[in-house]
C-alpha cells in the first residue's frame, strides 16, 4: 500500500475511534485503548471469532444505518437509543468472557 492511502486508511481508522466516543469515554487513555482494540484482536482470533464478528458486524452495520438517517434529515436517535441487533443471552453470555 502506498504511503499516500496508508495515511488515509489511518485517518478513516482514527475517525471510527472518535466516533465510537471511546476517546471520551476512556479519558483519551491511549493505554486503555490500546488494551481494548488487542482484546477484540484476541476475541476475533479465538473458538468465539465468528461469534463476534457477526455481532460487531451487525452493530456496526445498525450504527451506520442510523447515522445515514439521521444526515438525511430522517430521525434525530442515537445508536444508543436504539436496540441492538443482537441474541441479548449470548451477547451477556461473550461479554463475560465465557
Amino acid at each position: 500500500m502506498d504511503r499516500r492511502r496508508r495515511t488515509w486508511q489511518l485517518i478513516e481508522l482514527g475517525g471510527l475511534v472518535a466516533k465510537t466516543g471511546i476517546v471520551e469515554i476512556t479519558g483519551d487513555d491511549r493505554t486503555l485503548i490500546y488494551g481494548a482494540l488487542l482484546w477484540m484482536a484476541d476475541r476475533l482470533e479465538g473458538a468465539q471469532g465468528e461469534h463476534a464478528r457477526k455481532v460487531w458486524i451487525d452493530w456496526g452495520r445498525a450504527a451506520f444505518e442510523i447515522e445515514a438517517k439521521e444526515k438525511a434529515g430522517k430521525g434525530k436517535r442515537s445508536f444508543a437509543a436504539e436496540e441492538k441487533p443482537t441474541n441479548k443471552a449470548a451477547h451477556g453470555k461473550f461479554r463475560r468472557g465465557q
